[in-house]
């Protein structure tokens, strides 16, 4: 048990390495961020000078070890474009990308529950073939379009939600929320439908498999002997024991949405991730 332990310990260790060189690297080659910094008409040596404080006159290989050293510290830099520290503007910004994933696995699981059921426990039926070419095109469909074309729709053509911003927000708990008004709830609906349809797909196909298994079982056969009836053996005894890989993927699936909001957000309410990268808002060490 310890060897295994240590094993995966090591594993992380090496997954976590990778992800920052990975991540180093692709910030590194956005550009120089010193032009988005000095006035317009600064000389090439207020822009020396800014890329000395910066450390990025520093060789890449220093300036990944004062990269590497910061992250162990938990100091995750300074934004220039907000002026304030990195950390603090992402926990400032994080209740809104964690409003959008809960509400949207939420409707992913409303959704999928049923109709999963339903596909797995008749697999023959025309119905049921037809959830899951729905399914096939949930998953297809790239998310930043989807989200561009139910802004067109719904906000744009019928005006029934707003097509960005994020609307009022009330404190609770410690943290500015918006879901506890319908003003704010509004905001929520299109990028939580967005994020949804994918996830939804997804689960749609794990609950039919599960269920189409589960219902093949001995102890499903004798509650059907029994006399019970077709809705309790399906959801009292096949959904019960069909959910339980579920609350694995559940897991996976919700850092998936967190990551995907990220690239769902700045089409409707969020703009914190896209001003860094259109500021190329990368890890300078300082001095």
């Amino acid at each position: 048990m310890f060897g295994y332990f240590t094993k995966r310990l090591i594993q992380i260790v090496v997954v976590l390495w990778a992800v920052s060189v990975l991540v180093f690297v692709m910030m590194s080659f956005t550009g120089d961020p010193t032009y988005m910094m000095v006035p317009l008409d600064a000389t090439e040596e207020q822009i020396a000078q800014a890329r000395r404080l910066l450390g990025l006159d520093d060789s890449h290989l220093v300036q990944y070890g004062h990269f590497l050293s910061s992250l162990v510290r938990g100091d995750f830099g300074r934004s220039f474009v907000f002026r304030q520290p990195a950390m603090q503007l992402i926990l400032e910004r994080l209740p809104a990308t964690l409003e959008i994933v809960i509400l949207a696995m939420a409707i992913a699981l409303v959704v999928a529950i049923p109709l999963g059921v339903y596909a797995g426990a008749s697999p023959e039926r025309a119905s049921s073939q037809a959830v899951m070419a729905g399914s096939l095109v949930g998953i297809s469909l790239p998310g930043f379009w989807l989200g561009m074309v139910l802004i067109y729709v719904f906000a744009v053509k019928f005006q029934l939600v707003p097509s960005s911003g994020r609307g009022p927000t009330q404190e609770w708990l410690g943290l500015r929320v918006s879901f506890l008004s319908w003003k704010g709830f509004r905001h929520l609906i299109l990028p939580a439908l967005t994020l949804s349809v994918g996830t939804l797909a997804i689960l749609i196909r794990i609950i039919r498999a599960e269920m189409m298994e589960v219902m093949k079982q001995d102890y499903i056969k004798f509650a059907r002997a029994k006399g019970a009836d077709r809705r309790g053996v399906l959801f009292k005894h096949g959904l019960k024991n069909a959910l339980i890989p579920l609350v694995t993927v559940f897991g996976l699936m919700m850092g998936d949405l967190i990551a995907f909001a990220t690239l769902t957000r700045p089409f409707s309410r969020g703009r914190a991730s896209a001003s860094s990268w259109s500021t190329r808002s990368i890890a300078a060490t300082g001095r």
